[in-house]
Protein backbone atom coordinates (compact mmCIF):
# COMPACT_ATOMS: atom_id res chain seq x y z
CA UNK A 1 0.00 0.00 0.00
CA UNK A 2 1.33 3.44 -0.95
CA UNK A 3 2.43 5.70 1.88
CA UNK A 4 0.35 8.83 2.49
CA UNK A 5 0.86 12.09 4.31
CA UNK A 6 0.23 11.50 7.99
CA UNK A 7 1.29 7.86 7.89
CA UNK A 8 3.98 6.72 10.30
CA UNK A 9 7.26 6.43 8.42
CA UNK A 10 8.16 2.73 8.37
CA UNK A 11 10.98 1.87 10.75
CA UNK A 12 13.92 -0.24 9.59
CA UNK A 13 17.49 -1.23 10.34
CA UNK A 14 20.08 -0.59 7.65
CA UNK A 15 23.77 -0.31 6.91
CA UNK A 16 24.88 3.21 6.04
CA UNK A 17 28.12 5.00 5.27
CA UNK A 18 28.13 6.04 8.94
CA UNK A 19 27.35 2.63 10.43
CA UNK A 20 24.24 0.60 11.23
CA UNK A 21 21.14 2.57 12.17
CA UNK A 22 17.63 1.92 13.40
CA UNK A 23 15.73 4.63 11.53
CA UNK A 24 13.34 5.85 14.23
CA UNK A 25 16.11 5.85 16.82
CA UNK A 26 18.34 7.75 14.41
CA UNK A 27 15.65 10.43 13.91
CA UNK A 28 15.16 10.81 17.66
CA UNK A 29 13.42 14.10 18.45
CA UNK A 30 14.51 15.74 15.20
CA UNK A 31 12.90 16.29 11.83
CA UNK A 32 14.35 14.19 9.02
CA UNK A 33 14.73 14.15 5.24
CA UNK A 34 15.12 10.79 3.49
CA UNK A 35 15.95 11.14 -0.20
CA UNK A 36 16.46 8.14 -2.47
CA UNK A 37 18.45 7.28 -5.61
CA UNK A 38 18.12 4.47 -8.16
CA UNK A 39 21.83 3.69 -8.39
CA UNK A 40 25.32 5.00 -7.61
CA UNK A 41 27.35 6.84 -10.27
CA UNK A 42 24.30 8.36 -11.97
CA UNK A 43 24.78 11.94 -13.22
CA UNK A 44 21.71 13.76 -11.88
CA UNK A 45 21.96 12.04 -8.49
CA UNK A 46 25.64 12.98 -8.26
CA UNK A 47 24.71 16.67 -8.51
CA UNK A 48 21.92 16.22 -5.97
CA UNK A 49 24.07 14.54 -3.34
CA UNK A 50 26.72 17.23 -3.75
CA UNK A 51 24.29 20.11 -3.51
CA UNK A 52 22.57 18.59 -0.49
CA UNK A 53 25.97 18.33 1.21
CA UNK A 54 26.68 22.01 0.50
CA UNK A 55 23.45 23.16 2.14
CA UNK A 56 23.26 20.53 4.89
CA UNK A 57 24.13 23.20 7.50
CA UNK A 58 20.81 24.88 6.61
CA UNK A 59 18.95 21.68 7.47
CA UNK A 60 20.96 21.27 10.67
CA UNK A 61 20.10 24.85 11.68
CA UNK A 62 16.43 23.91 11.43
CA UNK A 63 16.89 20.77 13.53
CA UNK A 64 16.61 18.48 10.51
CA UNK A 65 18.68 15.35 9.93
CA UNK A 66 19.43 14.32 6.33
CA UNK A 67 19.92 10.77 5.09
CA UNK A 68 20.33 9.47 1.55
CA UNK A 69 19.60 6.06 0.07
CA UNK A 70 20.85 4.29 -3.03
CA UNK A 71 20.12 0.80 -4.35
CA UNK A 72 23.75 -0.34 -4.36
CA UNK A 73 26.26 -2.02 -2.01
CA UNK A 74 28.05 0.00 0.65
CA UNK A 75 31.50 -0.19 -0.96
CA UNK A 76 30.18 1.51 -4.08
CA UNK A 77 28.81 4.35 -1.92
CA UNK A 78 32.34 5.08 -0.70
CA UNK A 79 33.70 5.22 -4.25
CA UNK A 80 30.81 7.41 -5.36
CA UNK A 81 31.42 9.83 -2.48
CA UNK A 82 34.90 10.48 -3.91
CA UNK A 83 33.39 11.31 -7.30
CA UNK A 84 30.84 13.61 -5.68
CA UNK A 85 33.56 15.48 -3.79
CA UNK A 86 35.71 15.89 -6.90
CA UNK A 87 32.92 16.92 -9.31
CA UNK A 88 30.59 18.87 -7.01
CA UNK A 89 33.05 20.32 -4.52
CA UNK A 90 31.42 18.84 -1.41
CA UNK A 91 31.43 15.22 -0.27
CA UNK A 92 28.31 13.81 1.40
CA UNK A 93 28.30 14.91 5.06
CA UNK A 94 25.30 12.79 6.02
CA UNK A 95 24.76 9.01 6.02
CA UNK A 96 23.77 7.16 2.85
CA UNK A 97 21.81 3.93 3.22
CA UNK A 98 22.95 0.86 1.32
CA UNK A 99 19.70 -0.65 0.07
CA UNK A 100 21.33 -3.51 -1.81
CA UNK A 101 18.59 -5.91 -0.65
CA UNK A 102 15.84 -3.47 -1.76
CA UNK A 103 14.31 -3.67 1.72
CA UNK A 104 13.83 0.04 2.35
CA UNK A 105 12.80 0.81 -1.23
CA UNK A 106 10.07 -1.83 -1.01
CA UNK A 107 9.06 -0.80 2.50
CA UNK A 108 8.53 2.77 1.29
CA UNK A 109 6.64 1.71 -1.84
CA UNK A 110 9.38 2.79 -4.26
CA UNK A 111 9.93 -0.71 -5.73
CA UNK A 112 7.53 -3.65 -6.19
CA UNK A 113 7.53 -6.28 -3.45
CA UNK A 114 8.74 -8.99 -5.84
CA UNK A 115 12.04 -7.28 -6.76
CA UNK A 116 15.03 -9.45 -5.91
CA UNK A 117 18.48 -10.44 -7.12
CA UNK A 118 21.85 -8.75 -7.51
CA UNK A 119 21.46 -4.97 -7.31
CA UNK A 120 24.58 -4.40 -9.42
CA UNK A 121 22.91 -6.20 -12.34
CA UNK A 122 20.03 -3.70 -12.36
CA UNK A 123 20.19 -0.52 -14.42
CA UNK A 124 19.15 2.93 -13.18
CA UNK A 125 16.06 2.59 -15.36
CA UNK A 126 15.12 -0.58 -13.48
CA UNK A 127 15.08 1.48 -10.27
CA UNK A 128 13.78 4.74 -11.74
CA UNK A 129 10.95 4.92 -9.19
CA UNK A 130 13.50 5.27 -6.36
CA UNK A 131 13.52 9.08 -6.69
CA UNK A 132 11.58 10.21 -3.63
CA UNK A 133 11.97 12.84 -0.94
CA UNK A 134 10.28 12.13 2.39
CA UNK A 135 10.11 14.78 5.11
CA UNK A 136 9.39 13.18 8.47
CA UNK A 137 8.48 14.96 11.70
CA UNK A 138 9.70 14.26 15.24
CA UNK A 139 6.46 12.30 15.71
CA UNK A 140 7.73 9.96 12.93
CA UNK A 141 4.80 10.97 10.71
CA UNK A 142 5.34 11.66 7.01
CA UNK A 143 4.82 15.39 6.34
CA UNK A 144 5.86 15.63 2.68
CA UNK A 145 6.39 13.25 -0.23
CA UNK A 146 8.00 14.41 -3.48
CA UNK A 147 8.64 12.10 -6.45
CA UNK A 148 10.95 13.18 -9.26
CA UNK A 149 11.76 11.65 -12.66
CA UNK A 150 15.35 10.62 -13.36
CA UNK A 151 15.84 13.49 -15.82
CA UNK A 152 14.93 16.29 -13.38
CA UNK A 153 17.24 17.23 -10.53
CA UNK A 154 15.57 17.90 -7.22
CA UNK A 155 15.18 21.41 -5.78
CA UNK A 156 16.41 21.16 -2.20
CA UNK A 157 15.89 24.89 -1.65
CA UNK A 158 12.19 24.11 -2.04
CA UNK A 159 12.48 21.31 0.52
CA UNK A 160 13.97 23.84 2.95
CA UNK A 161 11.11 26.25 2.23
CA UNK A 162 8.53 23.56 2.89
CA UNK A 163 10.24 22.59 6.14
CA UNK A 164 10.09 26.24 7.24
CA UNK A 165 6.36 26.15 6.55
CA UNK A 166 5.84 22.78 8.23
CA UNK A 167 7.66 23.87 11.38
CA UNK A 168 5.79 27.18 11.50
CA UNK A 169 2.34 25.65 10.96
CA UNK A 170 3.04 22.86 13.45
CA UNK A 171 3.50 25.50 16.15
CA UNK A 172 0.89 28.11 15.15
CA UNK A 173 -2.64 27.80 13.75
CA UNK A 174 -1.72 29.28 10.40
CA UNK A 175 -1.13 28.19 6.81
CA UNK A 176 1.32 29.58 4.26
CA UNK A 177 0.24 30.93 0.86
CA UNK A 178 1.75 30.26 -2.56
CA UNK A 179 5.40 31.30 -2.91
CA UNK A 180 5.64 31.95 0.84
CA UNK A 181 9.10 32.61 2.25
CA UNK A 182 10.27 32.99 5.85
CA UNK A 183 8.94 36.29 7.23
CA UNK A 184 6.11 36.71 4.69
CA UNK A 185 2.47 37.11 5.71
CA UNK A 186 0.52 33.96 6.52
CA UNK A 187 -3.12 32.83 6.51
CA UNK A 188 -5.14 32.03 9.61
CA UNK A 189 -5.99 28.33 9.49
CA UNK A 190 -9.52 27.45 8.44
CA UNK A 191 -9.96 25.45 11.65
CA UNK A 192 -9.81 28.70 13.66
CA UNK A 193 -13.15 30.49 14.06
CA UNK A 194 -13.37 34.28 13.70
CA UNK A 195 -14.05 34.59 17.43
CA UNK A 196 -10.96 32.56 18.28
CA UNK A 197 -8.92 34.45 15.70
CA UNK A 198 -9.82 37.79 17.31
CA UNK A 199 -8.32 36.57 20.57
CA UNK A 200 -5.08 35.61 18.83
CA UNK A 201 -5.00 38.62 16.50
CA UNK A 202 -6.71 41.52 18.32
CA UNK A 203 -5.54 43.95 15.61
CA UNK A 204 -7.55 42.02 13.05
CA UNK A 205 -6.53 40.75 9.63
CA UNK A 206 -6.69 41.48 5.91
CA UNK A 207 -9.66 39.71 4.35
CA UNK A 208 -10.08 40.05 0.57
CA UNK A 209 -12.71 37.32 0.92
CA UNK A 210 -14.38 36.07 4.13
CA UNK A 211 -12.52 32.77 3.89
CA UNK A 212 -9.10 34.40 3.41
CA UNK A 213 -7.66 35.93 6.60
CA UNK A 214 -4.14 37.29 6.18
CA UNK A 215 -1.89 38.21 9.12
CA UNK A 216 1.83 38.80 9.70
CA UNK A 217 3.92 35.74 10.47
CA UNK A 218 3.90 35.20 14.26
CA UNK A 219 6.66 37.36 15.72
CA UNK A 220 8.11 34.52 17.80
CA UNK A 221 8.70 32.48 14.65
CA UNK A 222 10.26 35.42 12.84
CA UNK A 223 12.73 35.87 15.69
CA UNK A 224 13.58 32.17 15.78
CA UNK A 225 14.18 32.23 12.03
CA UNK A 226 16.97 34.79 12.40
CA UNK A 227 19.43 31.97 13.16
CA UNK A 228 18.96 30.52 9.67
CA UNK A 229 19.28 32.12 6.28
CA UNK A 230 16.14 32.48 4.18
CA UNK A 231 15.96 29.97 1.35
CA UNK A 232 16.59 32.58 -1.35
CA UNK A 233 19.99 33.41 0.19
CA UNK A 234 21.23 29.81 0.39
CA UNK A 235 22.81 29.97 -3.07
CA UNK A 236 24.51 33.33 -2.53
Amino acid sequence: MALKLGDTAPDFEAETTEGTIRFHDWIGDSWAVLFSHPKDFTPVCTTELGYMASINPEFEARGVKVIGLSVDPLDRHAEWANDIAETQGTAPNYPIISDADFKVSKLYGMLPADVEGDPTSRTPADNQTVRNVFVIGPDKKIKLILIYPMTTGRNFDEVLRVIDSLQLTAKHKVATPAQWQQGDKVIIAGSVSDDAAREIYPDGWESPRPYIRIVPQPAESVRSAESVRPVESVRS
